[in-house]
């Protein structure tokens, strides 16, 4: 017995195993194949099973049929279990039963008797091999399509030319409803679809086969906008040899989550959008709104004497400091700020709310309160606790189409045992001793978005509606960024995210009890604080007196806030000379001396900050003071003086009396 192998031959070429009790058989094999082949030879049956194990990169087997221990079939059969290997019997013998045996049990591809003729059997090993590497590859190529078919997250499906099913993977299946693949298999897309999307389906497959080209298109389903889903369908059609389209295969993805993402870029595109044109509007109507106060307030004293006409120009006067509040509001939702904290009482929050909830919820919605007297004090942004809070009612007026109550109540509570809480919401204590909302029902822990809530005690602000409720499937989702079950244009989806973000940059969490078709409790859970209320600050009922004469240079493109901003300082008993412009400023301050600068933000060419910056660096001495009616419209340093638009006289006067001093 004898191995041998042609080192310069290859691997790539073919391995062929030739098995025969006679060495001089082995030999000649060896001449005739080697030249194309990779041969290995062995004369033992035994062996030649170990080498087949071996070498799982046979590709033929030449086997005698006649030999000692083993017969050739009775190989080739034990063979065909650990190899794919073609099989060639040579036999000495016209023995038909050894032959029908062999094909039976050894599944081989032909037979050589011997003598052979050299040119027969070398078409014969040749053609073994051509069928072993293209049954080979077919079989890699299968293992690949099986694995794309079943491993890819995209629907995908193989149709002949009339639209019925070839091959499929299970997400198409599930795709169409169906109980499994095979149940699909001959048949087509009409079977389980919607006549009318049946109908879409038949015409892409036939415009995609007609073309010739692979298609795209897009497909919307959802019996609702809020459950709407979009898949891409690409249509790639396969041709026969001759050219022809036989085959069409379709691959469907689920586009949805990216198209959501998209239509909420857009939405933040337009809030973006929003906030500056808002901006712009809060700047234009501050300047309204400082005239006409600042007229108000000079108009008062000249008609002390009669009682109605000062009685409507308070009533105007309190009108339009309403609108400088919602001005504000309207700034604090469309431009993100950091958190101004500081202890305030929330039942005052709330019940200054009381206005701005009418306005915004409507006359179908009634608003009532529920207060507790003795209810802590917390550190928090009051501004956006009540962007909060309106975002909150907002959605249970929309929860409402009908009309309904929200119910705004506060109450303590002091929170045990809530460390290292399974945040899934198994077994869990709640932050609720009682464990039950306003309204008897107990609260579902799964809902606290912060399971690490630390013990202590907090004021609890609840807002409840008798809305239709939250679904469950929704629920788990409704303080994700960008979420929301509302139509293209009505919701961002940003609300409920910043609500919770509020409260949990102010150390509290927040946490929901919904039930379909019986309203929602959102509460809010803050931090008490040990810290007194902070007293809101309020301005001084007469002007402060100037401190000294002086002069000032008043610089405002609004003619009317100029006029009203210089009529407050010669009131106050200080010379004033006012310009439009900050190119014109410059050029009086070259000229004349002055002990102040006022100066709106906003101007059209040099701004009000730009003219700062260069009174700075030419006269660092000279006071300056910023006046405007959108803080948040640029980046103001530190060390530069502002004063809000509109503003009372008497909140002027108190910043150019620090500004310049005491006399001497």
């Amino acid at each position: 017995m004898g191995v041998t192998s042609e080192a310069m031959i290859p691997a790539v070429r073919g391995t062929i195993l030739a098995v025969d009790d006679e060495p001089d058989i082995l030999v000649a094999l060896e001449d005739l194949l080697e030249d194309e082949y990779r041969v290995l030879t062995t004369s033992r049956p035994a062996e030649a099973l170990e080498l087949i194990a071996a070498e799982p990169d046979i590709d033929v087997i030449l086997s005698d049929q006649r030999m000692p221990g083993l017969t050739g079939d009775a190989l080739l059969a034990r063979a065909r279990e650990i190899s794919d290997a073609q099989a060639i019997l040579l036999t000495g013998y016209a023995d038909i039963s050894a032959v029908v045996s062999a094909l039976n049990r050894g599944g081989i591809t032909g037979y050589v008797t011997k003598p052979w003729d050299p040119s027969l059997l070398r078409n014969a090993v040749r053609s073994a091999y051509e069928r072993h590497r293209l049954a080979r590859e077919l079989a890699t190529e299968r293992a690949l399509l099986r694995g794309l078919l079943d491993h890819s997250s995209d629907a995908i499906a193989f149709k002949d030319g009339q639209g019925r099913f070839l091959r499929l993977n299970a997400r198409m299946a599930e795709r169409l409803g169906a109980p499994s693949v095979e149940a699909c298999l001959g048949r087509s897309e009409a079977d389980f679809l919607r006549s009318d999307l049946a109908a879409d389906v038949a015409a892409a497959d036939r415009a995609a086969i007609e073309s010739g080209a692979p298609t795209e298109t897009t497909m919307t389903e959802g019996a609702s906008e809020a459950a709407q889903t979009w898949r891409q369908v690409t249509r790639v059609p396969i041709r026969d040899a001759a050219g022809a389209v036989v085959h069409l295969a379709v691959i469907a993805r689920d586009i949805t989550e990216q198209r959501q993402l998209e239509l909420r870029l857009r939405q933040a595109d337009k809030m973006q959008a929003l906030g500056t044109l808002a901006g712009g509007v809060a700047h234009d109507f501050n300047n309204l709104l400082t005239a006409i106060l600042g007229s108000l307030e000079l108009a008062l004293p000249k008609v002390a004497g009669d009682a109605r006409l000062t009685r409507l120009m308070t009533n105007a006067a309190q009108a339009a400091q309403r609108g400088a509040a919602l001005t504000k509001r309207l700034l604090t939702f469309s431009h993100r700020r950091d958190l101004q904290a500081r202890v305030v009482d929330l039942n005052a929050v709330i019940r200054g709310m009381d206005d701005l909830l009418g306005r915004s919820l409507g006359g179908f919605v009634q608003v009532e309160h529920d207060l507790r007297d003795d209810l802590w004090p917390v550190k928090v942004d009051p501004d956006q606790l009540e962007l909060a809070i309106l975002n909150l009612c907002i959605n249970g007026r929309d929860a409402m189409p009908e009309g309904g109550v929200v119910v705004l109540s506060t109450r303590n509570e002091t929170v045990r045992g809530s460390q290292g809480r399974n945040p899934q919401g198994q077994n869990p204590q709640g932050p609720n001793p009682q464990g039950a909302s306003p309204k008897g029902r107990a609260l579902p822990d799964a809902n606290l978005r912060d399971p690490n809530l630390k013990d202590g005690d907090y004021a609890v602000i609840a807002i409840r509606d008798t809305g239709t409720g939250i679904p469950p499937e929704i629920l788990g989702r409704v303080f994700e960024p960008f979420f929301t079950t509302k139509g293209v244009g009505q919701g961002t989806g940003l609300g409920l995210a910043m609500v919770f973000g509020l409260v949990q940059q102010s150390g509290g969490t927040i946490r929901i009890d919904s039930t379909v078709g019986h309203g929602t409790t959102v509460l809010l859970y803050l931090p008490r604080s040990r810290e007194p209320v902070e007293a809101v600050p309020t301005a001084p009922a007469a002007p402060t007196p100037a401190p000294r004469r002086a002069r000032i240079l008043v610089v405002d493109d609004d003619p009317q806030v100029r006029h009203v901003t210089a009529s407050f300082l010669n009131g106050f008993g200080y010379d004033e000379v006012a310009v439009a412009s900050g190119e014109a400023a410059l050029e009086r301050l070259d000229a004349e001396r002055f002990d102040l600068v006022v100066a709106d933000l906003a101007m059209p060419g040099m701004s009000g900050l730009d003219l700062a910056e260069a009174v700075r660096r030419r006269w660092p001495a000279l006071p300056f003071l910023l006046v405007t009616g959108h803080a948040e419209a640029a980046r103001i340093p530190a060390e530069f003086t502002v004063l809000e638009k509109p503003f009372p006289s008497a909140d002027l006067a108190a910043r150019v009396a620090a500004l310049l001093g005491p006399a001497g």
